[in-house]
């Protein structure tokens, strides 16, 4: 099966597949507990059962998604100490002190308060309850901001030097961890992280709906998941057009591959919305393109120059075809929220939103579609920036380790298997749970009766009216 790859290829894969799985758990745990602050800051207010109904429903959906994310986020650490050793011997003075900023910081904060959100209620007290769950909240972000500022010095380095030993050391802190493309990427991810946890709300609101209309949790965690996509979706377009910007000024090459321009256009380059790339001809087969539009999107102006492929050397060029696609995936999954939201909006307005079935149907498939794209999204930016590690300063053929092929192939079939039965099993857990209709108990984690400080116990046969709008 791997017989003619590298050891090279085989430890991209390898770590490809990892962090694909791992990727998709903090995404939903960033978004996840702000929805979970939200709810719980909501009960609060207002004392509305069904608030608190939904924050008992989506802690242990939470739970499960964060111990997975632990869980997965340990085999990144196993692979840079293996595979990729070298990359940790010379990126380790900058990087490995913003690593453990982010457990000191972010990790422990979160680690530290979440046995109080799931378990601490009745033993702490509301108020120091809702602390806790905003801490937790706030780790997330803290977490995300850490590993965005690596990722971030990777793609765009700055603020350092090389010493003797041809290691990255610092020179600048604050350079380092505010560099160029972190503020874009950082709120680009944010937000792909409340756009995610919007859908899969959503979409589970949605499935519940099909099977009863006044089903209160259900209607109202759909109309909560609505109302963020119609607000997200927008500001998420608008920040990936910055990102692009940002990229195009730091990274043209990602660009030039993200757009399939492998010639040069002095007068105007087209958008290429469909087609082949040929690496062979360094070209674009059956090509569907508009005129001039890459050059107004990118550049504000129609016969604005744009450099292509053919204006760099063939070994510093990425693959096109992962990119040009991976890009296209992310965009059009982008614009189908943009619609889902719309049509939501014109629902509501109408006064019709939970009784409509296809706009139902329509959120359970587009429910899953924020993973995808975070993935799609993912895959752009860091294949984008091959053929380095640190971009334009260190290969990624230079930054592995001296292993054998075969022992990287024996590594990746255990992680293959390992992870199927693991996240497989796991995945099925967090599926079965998000198909019980919310005031269900699940397995584990049980609420007990719901109790306020001072008040009797509150029937859960009397949910608060769930009005249309």
């Amino acid at each position: 099966m791997f017989d003619s790859l590298t050891a090279e290829m085989l430890a991209r894969i390898q770590f490809a597949f990892t962090i694909s799985f791992h990727i998709v758990f903090p995404a939903l745990s960033i978004g996840l507990a702000s929805y979970l602050a939200v709810l719980n800051g909501l009960w609060l207010r207002t004392r509305q059962e069904t608030y608190l109904t939904l924050f008992n429903y989506w802690k242990k959906i939470f739970a499960v998604a964060f111990g997975m994310g632990v869980v997965s986020g340990i085999v990144m650490s196993y692979q840079f100490g293996t595979n990729w050793s070298v990359f940790a011997d010379k990126t380790g003075p900058i990087l490995g002190p913003l690593m453990a900023y982010e457990v000191l910081s972010a990790f422990f904060l979160e680690a530290g308060f979440l046995g109080i959100m799931l378990f601490g209620r009745e033993r702490v007290g509301d108020k120091l309850h809702m602390f806790a769950t905003a801490m937790v909240a706030f780790g997330t972000l803290m977490s995300a901001t850490w590993i965005l500022s690596v990722n971030s010095w990777m793609q765009t380095p700055v603020g350092y030097g090389i010493n003797e030993l041809g290691q990255f050391v610092p020179q600048d802190w604050w350079q380092i961890v505010f560099n160029p493309s972190f503020p874009y990427r950082l709120a680009h991810m944010v937000l792909a992280a409340y756009l995610t946890t919007a859908l899969l709300v959503g979409g589970v609101a949605g499935l519940h709906l099909l099977r009863d209309q006044k089903d209160a949790p259900a209607r109202r965690m759909y109309s909560m998941a609505m109302w963020m996509i119609v607000i997200v979706a927008p500001l998420q377009i608008f920040a990936g057009d910055l990102h692009g910007l940002n990229t195009l000024e730091h990274q043209p090459i990602k660009i030039m591959a993200m757009e399939g321009h492998y010639d040069s256009h002095p007068d105007g380059a087209p958008l290429i919305l469909f087609g082949i790339p040929n690496a062979d001809q360094k070209r674009i087969d059956y090509a569907v393109e508009i005129p001039k539009l890459s050059s107004l999107i990118l550049k504000h102006h129609l016969d604005a120059p744009m450099d292509g492929l053919d204006t760099i050397p063939d070994a510093d060029e990425p693959p096109v075809a992962v990119v040009f696609w991976s890009f296209r995936i992310m965009v059009g999954l982008g614009f189908a929220m943009l619609g889902l939201g719309a049509w939501s909006l014109w629902r509501r307005v109408r006064g019709r939103l939970y009784d409509g079935r296809g706009l139902h149907c329509a959120a359970i498939f587009m429910g899953p579609m924020g993973f995808v794209a975070v993935l799609a999204g993912w895959i752009t930016t860091e294949v984008g920036r091959q053929p380095f590690t640190v971009y334009g300063l260190l290969r990624t053929s230079d930054s592995l380790a001296p292993v054998a092929a075969p022992a990287v192939a024996a590594s990746l079939l255990a992680f293959i298997v390992v992870y199927f039965f693991i996240f497989g099993a796991g995945t099925f857990y967090l599926l079965r749970m998000m198909n019980t209709p919310a005031g269900t108990p699940h397995l584990g984690l049980k609420d007990g009766p719901i109790r306020t400080a001072g008040l009797a116990p509150i029937s859960q046969s009397n949910p608060d009216p769930i009005p249309d709008h």
